[in-house]
This record gives C-alpha cells, structure tokens and sequence, in this order.
C-alpha cells in the first residue's frame, strides 16, 4: 500500500480474430456475441474484461494479468473472464485499493456494440461492486482503417482510477 491518494492504471490490450470454424463464442465485455467470430486466447479471449484487469493491476504496481493467470497454465484455459476479474478485485482489496472509476473503449468495425454498452456497464457493475455511474464504456469504430478497421481482431483502451481502502 501506499500514502498516495490515489493512482491511475492504463492499458492496451488486443485479441485477433480466430479461426471461422472456432467453436467458443465471441465474448466482449461479459456479452456472450452469437453467430460472431470468436477471438483468439487461451481463456475466453473477452479482450474488454482483459484490458480492465491490465489497467487495474498497473494502478496498483501488480504487474499484469499474464503474470498472474500464464496463458502456459492449463487451469486457466477457456476461464471466463468475469472469474479472472473477481480474483484481480480480490487482490486489489488484499492490497489496500478500491476501484474509483473505469473508462473503457473498445475498438471494433463488428460486432455492432452501440445498443449493449449500457448492458455492458451494468455487467461490470454488478462484478466489481460499483455503482453503474463509476463505469463508462464507449465503442467506435476505425472507419476500415487498421487492424479493428479491416475486421481482423478487436482492440481496447481502459483507464482506471483507483482510492485506498478506507479514504
């Protein structure tokens, strides 16, 4: 722990598509997406819910989720993501740190997000314990340009403010 008042965690994560014939389902931001492309990862690949755990591990100086769930670890094959994310606000409270706020956006030309961001926020609340109002989820698109643009995987950038326990 620290005496800082607070500390803020950024990070970049992003997931290519797999193969067609790929039979787990897409998963963005806790939304299972059928009929879609999955995308490529040893858990369930919801690159959104990554990209969260990077952001919330940095602002606390816990390093990064591949450090503490090893895509060489078969325990963690096909995990879901929401799991992964309780065991990372687990450790953040062991260690003296609530989650303030998260800003997220994801980046993706498909699937269509628009009309699930609020589910979205909600399912992060309901997971992290915060009020529907400390979570912001924004989806664009890169208009075909680069990797997301030319449909060839899904991208996010999370931002996260994080309090000790206790403020």
């Amino acid at each position: 722990m620290t005496d800082l008042p607070f500390r803020i965690g950024q990070a970049v994560d992003v997931h290519a598509f797999a193969a067609p014939d790929s039979p787990r389902p897409l998963m963005v931001a806790c939304l299972e997406w059928p009929g879609e492309r999955p995308l490529e990862g040893h858990s369930d690949a919801d690159v959104v819910t990554h990209d969260l755990m990077d952001a919330l591990l940095g602002a606390a100086a816990l390093g990064d989720i591949g450090q503490h769930f090893p895509d060489t670890d078969p325990a963690y094959r096909d995990i879901s993501s929401l799991d992964l994310l309780g065991r990372v606000m687990a450790l953040l409270a062991a260690q003296g740190w609530r989650v303030e706020n998260v800003d997220l956006t994801i980046l993706a030309q498909r699937p269509k997000l628009k009309d699930y961001l609020p589910q979205m926020r909600q399912n992060y609340s309901r997971a992290m314990g915060l009020p529907v109002t400390a979570i912001s989820v924004k989806a664009t698109t890169e208009e075909g340009l680069g990797f997301t643009g030319t449909e060839q995987g899904i991208a996010a950038h999370g931002v996260v403010l994080l309090e000790p326990l206790g403020k």
